[in-house]
């Protein structure tokens, strides 16, 4: 990519995440990101052929932070159930950092050809992660798929919602001490 297609790419995603956390990414049109970045609405569309396409750009950069915050939350040196809580706590903030992203990329779980598929790889392979790390600790039948939906629902509720963060951490720990095997708890 030629370096000023880079930085007009570049300049259209930090628009976009922008817009998107300041107005939630249904109130945020393809014309305003384009008028607010500078650019014509052709070279916007050069890059984002779609509004999905330019949003899931603007999350790109969460699969490092999720593989870090997994990373992070299970080199803790707590008991299983502060580790996975910890994960769960971070998982349910990365969802919510971008208004209406909970729902959406929940919602596309097992989806093919979705544009948040890589999106919500990322976030099934973590939490494999975190099932392999805690090993026996967790019910036999917690699957990545499971966490990823329920989680994602709590964070749903979350971001849409006036819930102060003391209700969603509750939830959180329900979550939490329904995960983990009779003898972890």
């Amino acid at each position: 990519m030629r370096a000023d297609a880079r930085r007009n790419r570049d300049r259209i995603v930090e628009v976009a995440r922008d817009l998107i956390r300041a107005k939630g990414y249904d109130a945020v049109s393809m014309d305003e990101v384009a008028r607010t970045a500078g650019i014509g609405a052709g070279t916007l569309y050069r890059h984002f052929p779609t509004k999905d396409a330019l949003h899931d750009a603007v999350i790109e950069a969460w699969a490092d932070k999720v593989n870090e915050a997994v990373d992070q939350a299970m080199e803790l040196d707590v008991p299983a159930r502060d580790r996975l809580l910890q994960w769960l706590k971070d998982y349910t903030a990365m969802l919510t950092t971008h208004q209406g992203a909970a729902a959406r990329i929940t919602a596309s779980l097992g989806v093919a050809g979705s544009p948040y598929e890589a999106k919500c790889q990322t976030y099934l392979q973590a939490n494999q992660r975190v099932i392999d790390a805690l090993g026996g600790q967790l019910r036999p039948d917690v699957q990545a798929m499971q966490m990823c939906r329920l989680v994602g629902g709590v964070a749903a509720v979350a971001d849409n919602s006036e819930l102060p963060p003391e209700a969603v951490s509750a939830m959180l720990e329900v979550l939490t001490d329904g995960f983990l095997a009779p003898k972890a708890a």
